[in-house]
């Protein structure tokens, strides 16, 4: 009886130890940690000693809350093997040299086997709601989160303005700021329109959450028309005025991908149905015209230049195949 006791005694000390104490996963190939029932970030924090915050930065997080099956990156310990190297490291689990280095006191990029390092993910840019991205870290993003909204369609936009003229280089959270308080000031949305806006520079901004239709994007006289529309939609805003602006490549590159990515994560094809241009759409009563624009209020968004212009026939011959092709390819780079 006695020593039944002290073996209980003891699973219980381990038990609140194993709450306290950190553990590191050894080793672990993908550095992330699925969500399972139960899980909260504090808890994930404590158990992989780091933060709250510096999860929410490290995922992209625009809130506390978590899915079930949602991933996240977290920070672990690996032992060094032979022919482990700073950059092979950093690459490997989505980090940088300097990060590793700072984080276990390093002064040189000198390793040694058996050695045992703490490896920090990177952190995204990000400011309030708004994660700027590049187009792999966007991939890593949307793989990584889960969505409880059904998504149908994609919805491409362009902003007029902001054009290209008013674009630095820099202040992408500026523009994106002035369209939200433009859409919550002036036209009376609840946030930012659009989930997604691309960049001239190839950046791309999670704004308003996946989870939440766009808002305001057709029939905007015909609210009960237009919610029905972005009910299973997801709106990307393309900075730029593409009847004058001629698109930069590397623009034209992270709309390609980042299309081709949402058709993948929500189990879509490329089509007049899946892919809809904002020019299709009558924007008083909702109705879809599609290139029968004759008497209707439409606009020229996305743009008349947007990948040969803004007809279906230019969609399916000049912006279709190049999605299609770009999903074989990510598809082929996951075997």
């Amino acid at each position: 009886m006695k020593k039944q006791f002290v073996l209980l005694v003891g699973l219980v000390l381990s038990m609140l130890m194993n709450l306290t104490t950190p553990v590191y996963a050894t080793n672990n190939p993908r550095n992330t940690y699925d969500v399972k029932p139960g899980d909260y970030l504090w808890k994930i924090a404590q158990t992989y000693g780091t933060t709250v915050e510096d999860l929410k930065l490290i995922n992209g997080l625009q809130s506390n809350l978590l899915l079930v099956g949602q991933k996240l990156r977290v920070p672990i310990m690996y032992q060094v093997v032979p022919g482990d190297s700073l950059w092979k490291l950093s690459q490997a689990f989505n980090s940088t040299i300097q990060l590793i280095k700072t984080a276990n006191g390093l002064t040189s990029n000198t390793l040694y086997v058996g050695q045992k390092l703490r490896i920090p993910p990177k952190r995204l840019t990000m400011q309030g709601q708004y994660v700027l991205m590049t187009r792999d870290e966007f991939k890593d993003w949307l793989s990584n989160h889960v969505f409880t909204r059904r998504v149908g369609k994609i919805q491409e936009h362009h902003t007029y303005q902001p054009s290209y003229q008013n674009f630095t280089g820099s202040n992408h959270f500026t523009l994106l700021k002035e369209m939200e308080e433009l859409h919550v000031n002036e036209m009376g949305w609840n946030n930012i329109s659009q989930q997604l806006t691309s960049f001239p520079d190839g950046r791309v901004a999670v704004g308003r959450p996946f989870n939440t239709p766009p808002e305001g994007s057709f029939g905007l006289l015909n609210e009960a028309k237009m919610r029905e529309i972005e009910a299973d939609s997801l709106a990307i805003e393309n900075v730029g005025n593409f009847d004058a602006n001629q698109m930069t490549a590397e623009q034209r590159e992270t709309i390609i991908t980042v299309t081709a990515l949402l058709m993948l994560k929500f189990g879509l094809t490329p089509s007049i149905y899946s892919i809809t241009y904002h020019h299709w759409w009558d924007m008083n009563t909702g109705e879809h015209v599609l290139d029968q624009s004759e008497g209707h209020a439409v606009k020229t968004c996305p743009g008349t230049k947007f990948f040969g212009g803004n007809s279906t026939t230019s969609a399916k011959n000049n912006f279709y195949p190049l999605v299609l092709k770009r999903m074989q390819e990510i598809q082929a780079s996951m075997r």
